[in-house]
């Protein structure tokens, strides 16, 4: 049975919740009409939302309410964040690498925290990723922004899936947590900083994509129509997915062509 969460010192969790903080002041930053206490709830959010999130699922008492330094920091860094966002931005490449760390510590922590608690493999899995982009996530939500992590961009999600992945087989293997921990966060933090020196992200979902194409160029169609004739023609019919799919299959066969 496993028993044993990965842990790390004190200082390095505080760091890595400071700079998810700091991250979130300088995205912050960028919007008008956000006073400081504004900016001090986005940081606290990214710093230590996705362990509170993961903590809530868990239904444990959360990591950020069991030391005063936790919102200290935090609060903090969104601060400076806010007040020196010039000085951040020419130092924006260790404070990614710093984030891309601190998302494979955050997924590791998550996942074994989980996996002690008698949790199966794949709603650990889930866990972790939960814990690693969760920050994020609150940050879109409070913006009333899309949340980033659902659409085509750099693969925070995925680089802690791989790294919780590879966390859970070492595990299997009964590799000390601490090792496999290290492994978590070093694939992580590879699989991110590829993605972002080469603009890696998923594909998009071409049905629904095809579907917003087509009713843009009905509506195109029915305005030139109206322009012309007066009237205009209503409804506007959008095909199914089934007749897109039977359509994408037409166009990729010999006799379509």
């Amino acid at each position: 049975m496993f028993d044993e969460t990965f842990r790390i010192p004190l200082a390095i969790d505080l760091t890595a919740v400071g700079v998810g903080s700091l991250q979130g002041a300088l995205f912050a930053a960028g919007f008008k009409r956000i006073d400081l206490l504004g900016v001090a709830f986005i940081g606290v959010a990214v710093g230590v939302g996705g362990g509170f999130l993961r903590d809530i699922l868990l239904g444990t008492t959360p990591a950020a309410f069991s030391d005063n330094l936790y919102l200290i920091v935090t609060v903090g860094a969104a601060l400076l964040g806010m007040l020196l966002p010039r000085l951040f931005r020419r130092l924006d490449p260790l404070i990614t690498l710093l984030d891309a760390i601190s998302i494979g510590m955050f997924g590791a922590i998550g996942t074994t925290k989980a996996l002690a608690l008698g949790l199966p493999v794949a709603p650990a899995l889930f866990i972790g990723v939960v814990s690693a982009v969760g920050g994020g996530a609150l940050r879109d939500v409070m913006l009333n922004l899309p949340i980033a992590v659902m659409h085509v961009g750099s693969l925070y999600a995925v680089a802690g899936l791989a790294g919780v992945s590879v966390l859970t087989v070492l595990l299997a293997f009964e590799v000390p947590v601490v090792f496999a921990g290290i492994a978590c966060v070093a694939v992580t933090t590879i699989v991110r900083l590829l993605a972002v020196r080469f603009g890696w992200s998923l594909p998009e979902q071409r049905a629904i994509s095809r579907i917003r194409l087509r009713r843009q160029r009905q509506v195109e169609q029915a305005i030139e129509e109206a322009l012309h004739t007066g009237t205009i023609t209503m409804p506007i019919v959008l095909p199914d997915l089934d007749d897109l799919d039977d359509e994408a299959d037409g166009e990729g066969s010999p006799t379509a062509r």
